[in-house]
């Protein structure tokens, strides 16, 4: 009786045992398994965050680049307005000199002025160099600008205050009292030109 009771308690025991192995391993593989998905999140948290930090530097690298490339084509752009500017600097120079030309052209330049203006009393200033070719222009431009304007013009000549000889030349254009004026150097036309290329 009492073998037969040691190997009952025996068996619960091992039963027991058993039961304990059983449990202790399910929890072990729950707890590695938790583990595990833990690992495994972390370890996709990482590459994703690393994956959008390499698309935010590529997205920086490209912008950057692009914007090397626009300053580039704005120099380029700059360089090349800046190289015909001085081009056309030069050609001034020659038309200057061709008389004909430059009486045409100062002609226009006066004329435009006064109508710019429209003011009853106007002053003019050029170069010294330019003074008789300036007075043929405003006699011519005086009858055209009465002619189309209906009004009278009283037009002086500034005899005290030239231009600089060093300008290609043109004219500069005032009212009266000298607050208004109209530049009309060959300077300010080639700006005004650069401007709105």
């Amino acid at each position: 009786q009492i073998k037969h009771m040691m190997a009952f308690i025996e068996q619960e025991a091992n039963e027991k045992a058993e039961e304990i192995d059983a449990k202790a391993e399910e929890e072990f593989n729950i707890e590695k398994g938790r583990l595990v998905q833990t690992q495994r999140l972390k370890i996709m948290e990482y590459y994703e965050k690393k994956e959008k930090q390499i698309e935010q530097q590529k997205k920086i690298q490209m912008s950057n680049l692009m914007n090397q490339a626009r300053l580039r084509v704005l120099k380029a752009r700059d360089d090349l307005i800046a190289d015909l500017l001085n081009e056309a600097k030069q050609r001034l120079a020659k038309v200057v000199k061709d008389t004909a030309r430059y009486q045409t052209l100062l002609d226009g330049l006066v004329l435009q002025g006064f109508y710019q203006l429209l003011e009853p009393r106007i002053v003019v200033r050029c170069r010294k160099q330019d003074l008789p070719m300036v007075k043929t222009a405003v006699q011519k431009s005086i009858p055209i600008y009465k002619n189309a304007t209906k009004r009278d013009v009283d037009i002086h000549i500034d005899q005290d205050n030239f231009l600089p000889e060093e300008i290609a030349g043109g004219v500069e254009i005032y009212n009266s009292d000298g607050k208004i004026k109209v530049s009309n150097t060959l300077e300010s036309r080639l700006d005004l030109v650069a401007q709105q290329v």
